[in-house]
């Protein structure tokens, strides 16, 4: 067997997912209760929180798999657009609910 994962990064990368879910949700609830000037930028939060922990659940678990005398390297500017995509995917499903309510 050429690859392995460690055992620790899939335990961070589930935390973290929880962690930017549970962020995320909370802001979305929050838009609910604000006046309608302060909800797009409650949204916005919200996506951000559930798109980099979603993100970062995936990062952080692809950091734990090595691949025996394979040295693995991430390109920045294709990382980082990755994390843009998943938090404006987040965040149109975040409008849509925060608009049209739950």
């Amino acid at each position: 067997d050429g690859f392995s994962y460690g055992l620790v990064t899939p335990l961070v990368a589930y935390l973290m997912a929880c962690l930017g879910g549970a962020l995320g949700l909370r802001c979305t609830t929050r838009s609910m209760l604000v006046s309608q000037s302060w909800r797009p930028g409650w949204l916005a939060l919200g996506s951000a929180a559930i798109g980099s922990g979603i993100w970062t659940m995936h990062f952080v678990a692809m950091m734990g798999f090595t691949v025996k005398e394979t040295p693995v390297h991430y390109d920045k500017a294709m990382t980082f657009a990755s994390l843009a995509v998943a938090i404006v995917m987040v965040g149109v499903g975040i409008f849509i609910v925060g608009y049209k309510g739950a």
